[in-house]
């Protein structure tokens, strides 16, 4: 019983303390919170273009059962490593096939948590949209979990830093879009399945981006036909 309450305990202290830390030192524009549902599973996958990007869930996400992932590296940092603790998040390898991780996040997904994702891996050198990867598409498309598409844009180290240095807040825009499904994996063709659902998914984020960011799904079909029906 006792852990239970010093883990509640932690995580109430961890939440505030990013809270505290987003406010003093960024102005936040949100948009589309009315798309998030407010109960049951499902995934947020946003694009990744800096180290800010991971603690903004916690600012505009009014959830408690948030599901972070968190790259090993980061285990060599105490900070980290006592913010992944209390936030219960999910250490993870990315550069092997994790199958703990996937299997834990799975599980929390579909018992009801929001999984947060960026299915590019890791932040974008060019500070635009970057290949992604299927693990998104794979844990949504097993969940059945509806995803909502997440735009971050202002939130680049080469922007969020030299303001720091002048004490200045950094300005970022979140935009959210409409929660989509993706059809269950069929048993052939999963690799292509897995490849359109990936295109499916980064297509509706880069729908929700300023043009400068789409970068290589600027021209992608898809987007096309998902900025017509705006």
């Amino acid at each position: 019983m006792k852990r239970a309450v010093s883990l509640s305990l932690g995580y109430k202290l961890a939440r505030k303390i990013i809270n505290l830390f987003i406010r003093l030192t960024t102005r936040i524009e949100v948009h589309g919170l009315e798309y998030l549902p407010e109960t049951g599973g499902y995934v947020i996958a946003s694009n990744h273009l800096g180290r800010l990007d991971a603690i903004l869930t916690y600012y505009f996400v009014d959830r408690d059962d948030i599901i972070m992932l968190a790259a090993e590296k980061y285990k060599e940092i105490a900070v980290a490593r006592w913010f992944a603790k209390q936030l219960n998040a999910i250490w993870v390898d990315r550069f092997n096939a994790d199958l703990t991780a996937t299997r834990e996040a799975l599980k929390r997904l579909k018992t009801g948590g929001v999984l947060v994702l960026a299915p590019e891996g890791t932040r974008s050198q060019s500070e635009a949209l970057s290949k992604a990867w299927p693990g998104a598409s794979y844990l949504a498309a097993k969940a059945e979990a509806p995803i909502v598409p997440a735009a971050l844009m202002g939130t680049e180290d080469s922007k969020v830093f030299p303001r720091w240095k002048r004490l200045r807040r950094a300005k970022v825009l979140i935009r959210a879009g409409k929660p989509f499904y993706l059809s269950p994996l069929p048993r052939q063709g999963r690799e292509q399945a897995l490849q359109d659902y990936t295109d499916e998914i980064m297509c509706h984020i880069a729908a929700q981006l300023e043009p400068q960011y789409r970068g290589i799904y600027a021209d992608h079909p898809r987007l096309k036909q998902l900025l017509e029906a705006k």
